[in-house]
């Protein structure tokens, strides 16, 4: 999830160096999100003290080091903050990952698509606008490809509230963006089709649809979005 928005940030602009401070930032914040979170759910157990504080050490230096080269990345703590808040909410002992815990790790993605641009120092809002909402609608959608085969198989209504935001964005990319944006808007439609159908046939087999399968279908994915993001300049 974090790749792929500093790539599409990258195809928005140009490389700098600064991006892979940027993405440091982003990996070590990741991690310490993630173990913080692991630590609360597993009643705040010692063991995870130090990676917290190795991770966090990381993150406070590299962040330090981007805010004093680049202030008005500050700005993208407007979005982060209130995520990263809906987030932990969800990281409470005996909490459900609902669908709102989700969306909200997708809008501190999101972020990274301007701040890459940003810190590249060639930061065009007619670009930044169409390459954020690409990764916006491809990682909302793999949110709901993914919860409707794991969290929420069997239930017809998410899968068709999945199938129907895919032919809605296809639709959107038929419309504003190149040709190749709708070719691979229409192929994740067809997977966000398929994998509910494919996980309700297998569900009693031998070969039930499993999360690693489902990972690598993801990765596919997330492989075509870049290429087509650099393929098909915005």
């Amino acid at each position: 999830m974090l790749a792929l928005p500093l790539l599409l940030g990258l195809a928005a602009s140009r490389p700098d160096t600064w991006q892979l401070v940027l993405a440091g930032v982003a990996l070590s914040g990741y991690l310490t999100s993630a173990t913080l979170q692991t630590w609360s759910r597993g009643r705040r157990a010692p063991e995870y003290r130090r990676p917290i504080l190795v991770y966090g050490v990381a993150f406070a230096i590299l962040g330090l080091k981007l805010v004093i080269a680049f202030p008005p990345i500050v700005l993208t703590m407007i979005v982060a903050l209130p995520a990263a808040f809906v987030v932990f909410q969800g990281a409470r002992p005996g909490t459900r990952r609902d669908l709102a815990n989700s969306v909200a790790q997708v809008a501190q993605a999101i972020v990274l698509v301007p701040a890459a641009a940003f810190v590249s120092g060639e930061f065009d809002l007619g670009r930044v606008i169409p390459y954020s909402a690409v990764a916006a609608a491809y990682l909302a959608g793999t949110v709901l490809v993914v919860r409707s085969v794991l969290r929420e198989r069997g239930n017809v209504a998410f899968a068709a509230l999945s199938a129907g935001f895919h032919a809605a964005v296809t639709a959107l990319a038929i419309v504003a963006l190149p040709g190749g944006y709708a070719l691979l808007a229409a192929a994740l439609a067809a997977r966000a089709i398929a994998l509910p159908v494919v996980q309700q046939a297998r569900a009693s087999g031998a070969r039930p649809l499993r999360p690693i399968h489902v990972g690598l279908v993801e990765i596919a994915a997330s492989l075509a979005v870049v290429v087509v993001s650099f393929a098909f300049p915005l």
